[in-house]
């Protein structure tokens, strides 16, 4: 595992994300829809780092545009499109489970950044 993955945390600036990237990170990139609203999560060796800004809010974003061209001028050239909790119908009665963190990033869709 690479020394980098063992130093984030579960935050990561784009200052940050800029750094590591040039320092041989190599995440898998997740961006994730919560209904209209999406947030960025770089997958590694350590765990799970929420792309966030300087004052450790979690960034989001009302389309994948912005997040698009942020990670595509980075050197990114894809992720994965997710989407959050959608597992059942509780107005008629449709019981669901939920998907796990790895087959939301299994059987999401594959998105480019270029």
């Amino acid at each position: 595992m690479p020394a980098i993955d063992m130093t984030l945390g579960d935050q990561l600036t784009l200052k940050q994300l800029s750094h590591v990237l040039h320092n041989g990170f190599s995440p898998i990139v997740e961006v994730e829809s919560m209904d209209g609203i999406y947030k960025v999560r770089f997958h590694h060796a350590n765990g799970v780092s929420d792309l966030s800004d300087p004052k450790g809010c979690v960034c989001t974003f009302t389309g994948t545009g912005e997040i698009r061209d942020m990670l595509g001028r980075l050197g990114l050239t894809h992720g994965v499109l997710t989407f959050a909790d959608q597992c059942g119908d509780e107005m008629i009665g449709v019981a669901g489970k939920a998907m796990t963190p790895n087959e939301m990033l299994t059987y999401g869709t594959r998105i480019s950044f270029r």
